[in-house]
This record gives structure tokens, sequence and C-alpha cells, in this order.
């Protein structure tokens, strides 16, 4: 039975048992609309809900996103809830997110256990709270905390829930007891029905200009998004309006979002994370090893990151460096993260010491001997690197998992380095590493299955998106990333301006253009990876030659202050520079390029199909498990917008044929060397079939 009813003295009690999250599925609707119904005809004085399991209501039924509702709604149930001739009280445990906790705002009371979590996270999905929230919540907090809480989907711990006005009590010890206790107290006290939809939004909470100057705030921090204006357009009814009109546009707005393509990207990311934490073809008898203290070697800005991912996991980390000067330089810049993290109020002093004091510090590989996993994090050098693991070998013990944090480099050659390949895999972390979602969990030939199940079970321990690829050079990401790249230059030596490539990038989504993201990196870095190269390795000169020109004349990026750009020495504001130009036409004349106009939409092509036509080569190599894994990469890794759902999502919206003929066209007039449509993408069009239907085909 999904909901049952029974009497506990004066009190009806409502409880839901739907594991493992109690989703809000059609079964449950039904049998809380039915039991508050029964209890409207019993002597019960007041009513209680709770829940079953480790979680109240997490949400709606994942099951049903995409299909039509069956009634009775959720509308429909809260509004039965809100109408009860008895005050209704929620019992909090876990999380009560979405649909649950609009269900929660629509009893009377709420009480909650102090590890309980409260939230509306539906725009993290396209969408906004559609059952009530954005008109319950603003009369409950006021405008400003109220858009705070919706625009941004986080989760709110219990004793600040209680604090903004969201609970009314924090329970201690067993949750049924409390929860019992608190409604006869409420009885107690008199405490009658109290609906929030009677309530009036505090006057000095907001108005207007505050749902204005939301407007433009959200217009730069969530460009491009949708949802998150939409729900400002919420709240402005619910100032404006009464409720009941209030309700009716919410539900439309909803129901908008939900067909929405934005909504479909992110829904599609959604189910794309559970997805990747698959790994199809692993022994299913191989078991995670248990991971209790790590060591990272290289103090460096990515060592330091990666210390810092595992520390704020509550994982001990032993952090090596070659010496002592290096190892405090790097425990230095960590405690200086950790305190710009205190003075944005992201974490209490308490919190970061004791994630300081899980990072200690070694000049000494033989302090890494118990360690249960070790993660180079040193120069991107394959001699370097192999030096690195023949060490390991030497002193880690039998069992010890040794991880790479290479971007590009064959992890196969370095785990030769080892008498032991069957326990070394790559765990590609982002910069910066404490930061970033993406881990690219990178597996090579003969790496042990419970080391990949491992990898992949810690990835989402440290709270990242771990993704799986097969070893090839740059795995998934950094080798579409170099196709991207090329675009850019070749852009350029054609006659598009920074300016435009950069504007046209950001204008499609990205989170920056990709020749301002080269300055802020550093141009130098290319280069001398570059200088390590052969001509054939390098290849088409077009495709550097302005980078190179600009590195040689001593505009290295932001640290010089010029690059692609120049910038201001003390505000880092950026400007065109006529050099630049200058540059550009140069190497064009050199190499025979006849520069032309651009527009847009060319740009943008040119640089988002570059992605995609990679990606359906990475797909039919087995780099990729999945497109659902490329585009994860791309919006967690590099800043692709997350409302277009990653470079295959685009694709398959766009319709294969259309991405097909348009590579054609850029075949005919720009040579098939970077354009020729992968052989994958051909056939998919070829036999009409879309890149699900192939994923099903495979499996």
């Amino acid at each position: 039975m999904l909901v049952k009813y029974e009497r506990i003295d004066e009190l009806g009690v409502i409880t839901i048992s739907n594991p493992p999250v109690n989703a809000l599925s059609h079964g449950v609707r039904s049998g809380i609309l039915e039991a508050v119904n029964q209890a409207q005809a019993d002597d019960s004085r007041a009513i209680l809900i709770l829940c079953e399991g480790r979680t109240f209501v997490a949400g709606a039924d994942i099951s049903e996103f995409g299909k039509p509702i069956q009634e009775p709604s959720l509308p429909k149930v809260n509004a039965a809830i809100e109408a009860s001739n008895k005050p209704v009280i929620a019992a909090i445990h876990g999380t009560a997110l979405g649909g649950g906790f609009e269900l929660t705002l629509s009893c009377h009371y709420r009480c909650a256990l102090p590890s309980a979590f409260v939230g509306l996270p539906e725009v993290t999905l396209g969408l906004l709270p559609g059952a009530g929230g954005t008109q319950r919540v603003p009369r409950l907090i006021g405008i400003k905390a109220a858009l705070d809480l919706m625009t941004s989907g986080e989760k709110v711990p219990a004793e600040q829930a209680r604090e903004l006005g969201l609970i009314d009590r924090v329970l201690e010890g067993d949750l049924r007891e409390g929860a019992l206790n608190y409604a006869r107290d409420c009885l107690a006290g008199g405490l009658g029905v109290r609906r929030i939809r009677d309530m009036q939004i505090p006057v000095d909470s907001g108005d207007q200009q505050t749902l204005d100057a939301y407007r433009n705030q959200l217009a730069k921090r969530k460009r491009g998004q949708e949802a998150p204006q939409r729900i400002v357009d919420c709240v402005e009814i619910a100032l404006n309006r009464p409720f009941d009109e209030g309700l009716a546009f919410e539900r439309s707005q909803f129901v908008e979002c939900t067909q929405s393509d934005q909504s479909a990207a992110l829904r599609h990311l959604f189910f794309a994370e559970r997805q990747a934490l698959k790994v199809p073809d692993l022994d299913p008898e191989a078991h995670a090893r248990d991971i209790s203290r790590v060591g990272i070697i290289g103090a460096g800005t990515m060592g330091g990151g990666i210390a810092m991912a595992f520390a704020n996991a509550g994982i001990p980390v032993m952090l090596l460096e070659l010496n002592q000067e290096g190892l405090d330089r790097g425990l230095t810049l960590i405690s200086e993260n950790y305190g710009r993290s205190v003075s944005r109020g992201k974490l209490s002093t308490s919190e970061a010491s004791s994630r300081k004091a899980l990072i200690t510090g070694s000049t000494n590989y033989e302090d890494l001997a118990q360690v249960d996993l070790v993660i180079e994090a040193v120069f991107e050098s394959m001699d370097v690197k192999k030096q690195v693991f023949q060490r390991l070998d030497e002193v880690c013990r039998p069992g010890t998992i040794l991880a790479t944090n290479t971007s590009y480099l064959d992890v196969n050659e370095i785990a030769s380095a080892t008498s032991r390949p069957g326990d070394v895999v790559g765990l590609h972390f982002f910069s910066p590493a404490n930061i970033m979602k993406l881990l690219e969990v990178v597996r090579p030939e003969q790496t042990a299955d419970d080391v990949i199940a491992t990898a992949m079970a810690l990835g989402k321990r440290l709270r990242k998106v771990p993704v799986l690829s097969r070893v090839c050079y740059g795995f998934i990401g950094n080798r579409m990333l170099r196709q991207y790249a090329k675009e850019a230059q070749l852009c350029m030596i054609e006659g598009a301006t920074p300016e435009q490539i950069d504007g046209a990038l950001t204008d499609f989504g990205m989170a920056m253009g990709p020749l301002a993201v080269g300055d802020l990196a550093g141009l130098d870095i290319g280069y001398k990876a570059r200088q390590a190269l052969t001509s054939e390795q390098k290849g088409d000169p077009r495709t550097y030659c302005i980078a190179d020109a600009l590195v040689e004349s001593g505009r290295l990026g932001q640290k010089t202050g010029a690059g692609y750009y120049r910038y201001d020495p003390d505000t880092r504001a950026r400007y065109s520079d006529p050099q630049v130009s200058e540059v550009i036409k140069r190497e064009a004349s050199r190499y025979g390029v006849s520069q032309r106009l651009f527009t847009k939409e060319e740009i943008q092509d040119r640089h988002i199909l570059s992605l995609v036509n990679e990606g359906f080569r990475i797909l039919e190599e087995g780099i990729a498990q999945r497109p659902g894994d490329i585009d994860l990469v791309y919006v967690h890794g590099y800043g692709f917008p997350s409302y277009r759902g990653g470079p295959m999502f685009y694709a398959s919206q766009r319709g294969l044929g259309s991405v097909f003929d348009r590579l054609e066209a850029l075949a005919a007039s720009s040579g098939e060397l970077y354009w020729k449509p992968a052989p994958l993408l051909k056939r998919l069009v070829e036999q009409g079939q879309t890149l699900e239907e192939w994923m099903a085909s495979r499996t």
C-alpha cells in the first residue's frame, strides 16, 4: 500500500511509502487525496503527513516525465489538503524537494528533523514550481527570499529553513514521536487551520523594483535560460493578483516549460547523469574497493584542487611534492582558497578548518605506502609520468589504485611503466578541481573491472559527474576541443575577428568564447605543447600560425596583458587590439588565404558542428559509451550551455539529416579536410535512424 491512514488518539496519520524516494506517482497522489478526504469525515482533530524510509517526498515520479498527468494532479491534491477543516502538519525528514516541498506548503504547519533539507529545484530541469510554489513561498517568506530559493534551485537545511519561515519547528529525536508531539502541541496551543493562500506578501520584502533587479541579474547569471525569468513573472503575479489567478498563471507557465526545448535538454542531462554511472560490460561481481586514504602527487593548482575535492568529501589526503618549498606553496594556496570560501559565506570557519586538517603534506614517496589511491598530477610529459608510476609501483602496497590526471596522454603507456597495469586508471579532473563537476574516468585496456567500479563510485562520492572514456589522444573532451579550437583559428585566418568569433559563441550560450578562453589559460601552454610535435603531428599550419605568432611576440594572454585581446592591468577588462588584426592579416597573406566576411550563424555552425562531427567518430570508435556521456562532458567540463543539452542532443534536436546536409555544404565550401561527415552520422541518415534507435540496437 503506497499510502495508509490510521488513527493515533486524536490525530489522523497519513503515511506515504513509495520507496526509494516516495516520489509523487499517480498512486501516491490518489492515496493522499483519499486519506485526506477520509480524515475530514472522522472525529480526528488534526492530520499528520509523514513518510517511511530514508526521505520525505523527494519530488515527482521521473517515470511520468513527458507523459500526460493522470488525475488527481498534484495541484488538486494540494488544494484538498489546504482546504482541510482540520490542521494538517507535514513531518519532514531526508529531503522535501520540488512537488514534495509544494505538498508541505499546502499543509498548515511544517516540522522537520535537523538533518532534513527542503527546496524547489525545478529550475535545474528548465521548469518552475507548478503546484503552487511560486504563489505560496512569497507569501510565506517574502519576494527576495522566495526568488533566491526558486531561481537557484538550492536545497536549504532545516535550521535555515526554520529561520526563513519555511518550516515551523525543528524536531529532536525520533521523527514519528517528535511529529506526533508537535501535532499535539499545536492542538494544545489552539493553533487552527493556517492557510498560506490567505496570507499577504510581507510589504517590506520587495516590490516591482526588486523584480526588475532580479530579471537583470538573471539575464547575466542564467544567460539564455527561460525558466528563471518565468519564475519572476509568476512571483510578480503573486504580488499583484489574487491567489487563484496566480495559481492559474503558474500552471500555464509550468505546462509551457514542460513542452520547451530547454526543459527537454535539461531533463536529458538529468537522465544522462544517472546513465553515465552504468558500465554495462563490467563483471557484476566486481565491487568497488574501499578508499579511505588518498595520496596526490603534485601540489600545484591542479593537485591542490584535487586535494580539496577529497577533503570536501571527508577523505584524508597526503599531498606530495619534490621539495618543501613547493609543498609549502601548495598548502598555502589551499589555505587561501578555503579562506575565500569562508569570506564569501560558503563555509564556516570551523568547516574550513576541519577540511584543511584532512590535508597533510610530504616530500617522501615512502609516506604513500599505505594509501588506497594515488593520483598523479604532475607536468604533462610522458617521461615524467612514467618515472612517477615506476616509483609508485615500488612504494605502494598491493591493491592500491594508481591514477593519472593526464589530459591527453596514452594511459596504456603510463600503465606499462608498472608491474600492475590492472590497478592503473585515468582520473581526469578539470580545473579548478574542487569546483568543476566533470570527472573523466579513462579506462586502459588492462584495468581491472573493480578499479573502474571504484573510480565511478568515487566520482559520485566526490559529487562529481563521472563519465567513462576509453583511451585516445585527449579522451572525449579534449579530443573534441581540438576540432573546436581549429575552427577558431581557421575562421580568424579566413576573416572573422576574435570579437566576432567569441561573440557568436557566447550568443549561442557558451560560457566563454574560445579565444577568450585561450587568453585566460595562457597561449604559451598550447605553444609549448606544439613545440614537442613534428610538423606532421602539428598538421595544417593555418590552425596554429596566428596563436604561435602572438606568443612569439610576447602576447601570452591575460597574464601578460595581451593575447587575442588587450587587457586592462587593474580591472582585467578586455579590448580589441589593432595589432592582432595586423597579425591575422599577415598570416593570411603568408598562407595565401583570401579573407571574407562571416555571419554569426556560420561561425556558430563551424564551431558547434565540429564538436558534433567528432562526437560521432568518438561514438563509433567506442571511446564514449553513449551520446549522453559526450553531452555531460561538454556541459560540465567545457561550458556548453546546459539548456541546449550538449552537442549530441543539440544535433538530435536539430535533426541528423539537417546536420549532415550542413556538414556536406561546409565540406563543399571549405574543403573535406575538416568537414567530411563522420561515417556513423552518414550511415544513420541513410538508414533513417536516430541516435536513440542506434543505441537501442547496440544493446
